[in-house]
């Protein structure tokens, strides 16, 4: 008798640990039910004021490298507002052949509000990063997102980035947007970004403001605006930027 045993050709994928926030309303205003570290982030406390919460999302360790799976689940619940800060950027580094990846999960529930001005996230050389982000609002929820990208550091032309962001309203899409820019050829074409290697973008979602800050700034076909701005260098941007926070994310 010839016994016959199959093995898998496939390498073996670690299971990834997500970074998990959930806030939701109480009797004396809000509670934080989840908070759990990941193998990336870890979510720090800041401040609980009413039903306002400020929560840091702390690096780890060093990311985003060959490998690394970065996971994000967020929920807000019922009349929550929280507010998420990042105390520095996030590099993609040289990944010699590799990928990585992150992943945010964001759900908000009827009254809540997420507030997320994120810090700069740079695509080093060689760097090749896949970047996924979903978030689901219940009618008459809110979210105000601020984030810019720059591909490649000082004196680099920058790596590979695929980023996808799908973004519902009460069970209806309000966004679906993929930016594909893994080929520094293709995009340096006019009409993609030419020779601008900095994106920077806000939005707004599940409002429809009275007006748009800027005249690159455009409605989208339901409740929500979106606010993108290319440049040369991250910091000649900061001003335009804020403006638009200021006047989207109250």
């Amino acid at each position: 008798m010839t016994i016959s045993t199959l093995t898998s050709t496939e390498p073996d994928v670690a299971p990834v640990l997500p970074t998990r926030i959930s806030v939701q309303p109480s009797a004396t205003g809000v509670v934080v039910e989840m908070l759990d570290r990941g193998d990336f982030l870890a979510p720090r406390l800041l401040s609980i004021d009413g039903a306002r919460v400020r929560i840091a999302l702390v690096g780890c360790c060093a990311m985003l490298v060959a490998g690394d799976r970065l996971e994000l689940d967020i929920a807000v619940g019922a009349g929550v507002e929280l507010e998420l800060v990042e105390p520095s950027g996030t590099v993609a580094y040289n990944a010699r052949g590799g990928n990585a990846s992150w992943t945010a999960r964001v759900t908000v529930a009827c009254g809540g509000v997420l507030r997320w001005q994120a810090a700069p996230l740079v695509i080093s050389k060689g760097a090749d990063l896949t970047r996924c982000i979903t978030i689901d609002l219940a009618e008459g929820a809110r979210a105000v997102l601020s984030e810019v990208v720059v591909l490649g550091r000082s004196g680099e032309r920058g790596g590979a980035l695929r980023s996808s962001q799908r973004v519902t309203y009460a069970a209806a899409p309000l966004l679906v947007e993929e930016l594909y820019l893994a080929d520094p050829e293709l995009r340096s074409c006019p009409g993609i970004l030419g020779d601008y290697r900095v994106i920077g973008t806000v939005a707004i979602f599940g409002h429809r403001p009275d007006t748009l800050p800027s005249p690159t700034a455009t409605y989208l076909a339901g409740p929500g605006a979106l606010a993108r701005v290319l440049s040369h260098a991250a910091h000649t941007i900061e001003h335009e930027m804020d403006q638009w926070w200021q006047a989207w994310h109250r």
